[in-house]
């Protein structure tokens, strides 16, 4: 990626997620730092996908598309799966908040289970990263982590 499109990168994920830490399970990321796919027509970012790979596991982190309903999203996280199974990774997960509706649809139409409820994860997640608003989506609360997976089992997603 040339440095232009890094820069894009950055302030994508700035501008979607109110700074370049997102914070998962009590574990902080730097999202600018970690290593993604990006959609790109010409020299624009059109979306942005970043990850973490340890331990047999895959983390998607941050998924951000410029123009929804085109495909942009699903292709980003095929991206990911394909090289989740590529490094052996036997699932593939990521949080979203519980306001978060959309997403959780999102995911689930792509294969992805409910693995876990957090409950009041978020407000131990503000102690990192205290720009976390109180209310998201539809002015619902943000309070809880949603776990959601997609497990892989000899390299064929299940």
């Amino acid at each position: 990626m040339n440095e232009r499109l890094r820069l894009a990168a950055a302030a994508l994920i700035v501008a979607s997620w109110g700074s370049p830490v997102i914070v998962s399970r009590g574990r902080v990321h730097r999202a600018d730092c970690l290593p993604g796919f990006a959609a790109v027509t010409g020299d624009t970012l059109q979306g942005l996908i970043t990850y973490r790979i340890e331990n047999g596991e895959c983390e998607i982190v941050s998924l951000d598309s410029i123009l929804e309903g085109q495909g942009i999203g699903t292709a980003l996280v095929e991206a990911v799966l394909k090289g989740a199974r590529a490094a052996a990774c036997r699932r593939v997960w990521l949080i979203t908040t519980n306001d978060n509706t959309k997403a959780i649809r999102f995911w689930q139409k792509r294969g992805f289970d409910l693995a876990g409820i957090h409950l009041e994860a978020i407000r131990e997640a503000r102690k990192s990263k205290p720009e976390i608003p109180e209310y998201g989506c539809d002015g619902i609360p943000i309070r809880h982590e949603i776990e959601m997976e997609k497990m892989i089992i000899k390299g064929i997603e299940k």
